[in-house]
């Protein structure tokens, strides 16, 4: 899990940075601001500017026939930061200047078009840039935060296999219930319950009493958190009622550092005082705190750092579920075949193609029933790239392989289909028209997602509701 905090950590450093500040100093003398404070940076300094010019050189404020044109040298800087609009801004101002000095007589001459039609042109030219970097920026950030996603995600993912793995061999004859069945069981209360709405933390009493079970915690209290504020109240409980302490140093050390909290933990007091035996965060995504589970007691056996993970990671499972059933679940609902996995991603590209218009694409590749073709259908599901996800589906009469291509336009999509027909032609001498294969495409939609995936699959000729997965050949099955 060290991986993980040290992601988080990184991550957490980068969202305060822009481009290229990477130090302290340099945010400071240059924040991302936007929106009403730029207006409001833009007014101060370009007043702040006019003051000190006219208190430097009262008779020529403008700073007019001096080698180089200083005057626009504000006006581009905030041209570079702000855009188009800040800048033309900042020109309205120099022109007001211009004219309050004229009125007043400070610059009698006549209007210097050619200073102001310069000036004008190059801060047009200077917003222009900044408004072209400023998108390319926030598209780059809005693909930086769903991989990021997908990495938390996947880190999970793999230290629930690994004691997936452990248990199967120590745990088995001692445990209730296995981990799939503890999975399953989370995701089907956050599933059901936050489609209730009216709470943070949906079905926390159930949740709390599957992680009690696999986690053999005896009595312990689930808080939702808003931020650092933590609800005087439990959302759910379990064994004998206690008060939470806020000032408690496991409390206090939780909410700081977002980690789980217990008395050997790095960076905690060892003669610090508590009540409690761990507090662990529930964090969904990476560093989203929805709610604090506090364990008041548990066998001294369970108590030690496998157990203790396992308690995080099935509450950042429950987290994420919960974080993610809002988008999942007309999709779940429209096609109760489809994977979860798949249809987070499918969700998730839908919402950045709102957000950024950053495409992303689906593409189905539909095989008879013939089992001659059972080959290239294995094939097929083995040959996906690693960022791809796929859904692999069997009805009565057709088997398809849905593959969900991230940050894949219609070039990529066309270049996927070409080496998925080269391997085919070099591997079995066929291709998709020899063979029988339909292929059907679409690019995942900012709204209505979907309507979109069931028109796919009828236009396919596969019935979504009544199809079946298929497991991926070569694959463990998802825990």
């Amino acid at each position: 899990m060290s991986v993980a905090k040290t992601a988080d950590n990184t991550y957490r450093a980068r969202q305060g940075q822009g481009i290229g500040l990477g130090g302290r100093y340099a945010r400071l003398l240059a924040p991302a601001v936007t929106g009403p404070a730029a207006v409001v940076e833009l007014v101060v300094a370009m007043l702040a500017a006019l003051g000190l010019a006219w208190l430097v050189l009262p008779q020529n404020p403008l700073l007019l026939g001096m080698g180089f044109p200083w005057a626009w040298l504000l006006p581009v800087v905030l041209a570079l930061r702000y855009g188009t609009l800040i800048g033309v801004g900042s020109v309205l101002m120099l022109l007001g200047a211009w004219y309050v000095y004229h009125q007043t007589g400070v610059m009698p001459g006549p209007f210097p078009r050619l200073f102001f039609l310069g000036g004008l042109l190059l801060v047009l030219v200077a917003g222009q840039f900044g408004d072209v970097w400023g998108t390319r920026l926030a598209r780059a950030r809005a693909v930086n935060r769903y991989l990021d996603e997908r990495l938390a995600a996947l880190t999970k993912n793999h230290y629930l296999l690994r004691i997936s793995h452990s248990r199967l061999e120590n745990d088995l004859l001692a445990r209730p219930t296995t981990l799939r069945d503890t999975l399953s069981q989370l995701r089907g209360v956050a599933l059901e319950e936050a489609a209730r709405g009216g709470q943070v933390l949906a079905g926390a009493q159930p949740v709390l009493q599957v992680v009690a079970q696999a986690c053999q915690v005896e009595a312990a209290a689930l808080y939702a958190c808003n931020g650092e504020r933590v609800d005087a109240e439990p959302a759910a409980s379990i064994g004998p009622a206690f008060t939470l302490d806020p000032t408690d140093p496991l409390v206090r050390h939780c909410l700081d550092t977002r980690q789980l909290a217990h008395l050997r933990a790095e960076g905690l007091q060892h003669d610090a005082r508590t009540r409690y035996v761990a507090v662990a965060p529930v964090l969904a995504g990476s560093d989203h705190l929805i709610g604090l589970l506090v364990v008041e007691r548990m066998p001294f056996l369970s108590l030690n750092y496998e157990n203790l993970q396992m308690l995080m990671v099935l509450l950042g499972y429950y987290a994420d579920g919960v974080e993610h059933v809002g988008a999942t679940r007309t999709i779940l609902a429209a096609l109760p075949a489809c994977p979860y996995p798949f249809a987070l991603d499918y969700a998730r590209l839908s919402r950045l193609q709102r957000e950024t218009g950053i495409d992303s694409s689906v593409v189905a590749l539909v095989f008879d029933t013939d089992p001659e073709r059972d080959a290239l259908f294995e094939q097929v599901v083995r040959s996906r790239r690693a960022l791809d996800v796929a859904w692999p589906l069997v009805t009565p009469h057709h088997r398809a392989m849905l593959t969900l291509m991230p940050l894949s336009d219609a070039q990529a999509v066309a270049a996927y289909l070409v080496r998925i027909e080269d391997m085919l032609r070099a591997q079995f001498g066929t291709d998709f028209t020899s063979a029988g294969i339909g292929v059907y495409s679409l690019a995942v939609p900012a709204t209505g997602a979907e309507e979109a995936l069931v028109k796919l699959l009828r236009r396919a000729q596969v019935d979504g509701t009544a199809a079946r997965s298929a497991p991926a050949a070569g694959e463990a099955p998802h825990v």
